[in-house]
């Protein structure tokens, strides 16, 4: 387990969550740094990984020990890995309260805050996944893929998050429908794979909107992305 300081969250991402990149946020702008450093004040971001061997079967990604990942969008993208790294992250239970309180008091508020933590948590994925990275010279990751998302279904966030531990290493745990609680928390597989080759990912191996199986569908999708910068 590890517990991340948290200093700053990028406000150009609470923006687009919000619907207003590349538009003039007026005082949307004064109230969204506000609520980041309410959110901040409130977060303990903690999170954990583990690395495992992982083969492609036919339902989808077969991981060490024999827990299945089903489905051919994961399957597409580790194509090319013999390991994944599982990850989980959380912002904790400090940050749920805050938005359970500030939704009774000011629903407006409380849209914001959310975004805010949207947003926190991604940053919070990004720096673990540098620090995951930086374990391993020679060989790079590929982008996050969660439950829930394309054809990996969320059911298996109990199963996965029981690989990691993560009850009773960070206090990520999951519903009986499979809900994360706390709820601002993401869980993740990336694929590791052995060098850069010659400088060609295979499709879906990338980083960011450009390589996303949503790409065009999502409505949070970058708009710079979506223009090919």
């Amino acid at each position: 387990m590890a517990v991340m300081e948290l200093d700053r969250i990028p406000l150009e991402e609470v923006l687009r969550y919000l619907g207003a990149a590349g538009k003039d946020p007026g005082p949307l702008l004064p109230l969204a740094e506000d609520c980041c450093r309410e959110l901040l004040a409130a977060a303990r971001p903690r999170w954990t990984w583990r690395r495992l061997g992982c083969v492609p079967v036919p339902e989808g990604v077969r991981l060490e020990g024999g827990f299945l990942l089903p489905g051919q969008d994961l399957k597409r993208l580790l194509a090319d890995c013999r390991e994944a790294v599982l990850l989980a992250a959380t912002l904790s239970q400090e940050v749920d309260a805050l938005l359970r309180r500030t939704q009774l008091a000011d629903l407006s508020r409380c849209l914001v805050l959310e975004s805010c933590a949207t947003a926190a948590i991604e940053e919070v994925c990004d720096r673990a996944e540098g620090l995951i990275a930086a374990e391993f010279p020679g060989k790079s990751l590929t982008s996050r893929f969660s439950p829930g998302y394309g054809d990996l279904p969320v059911t298996v966030q109990g199963e996965f998050l029981a690989l990691l531990d993560a009850p009773r290493r960070i206090g990520l745990c999951a519903t009986g429908s499979s809900i994360l609680t706390p709820r601002k928390s993401v869980t993740a597989v990336l694929g590791l794979r052995e060098g850069a080759g010659n400088g060609e990912k295979p499709e879906g191996c990338g980083r960011g909107c450009q390589s996303c199986a949503l790409r065009g569908r999502c409505p949070y999708q970058k708009k710079e992305d979506r223009h090919g910068l």
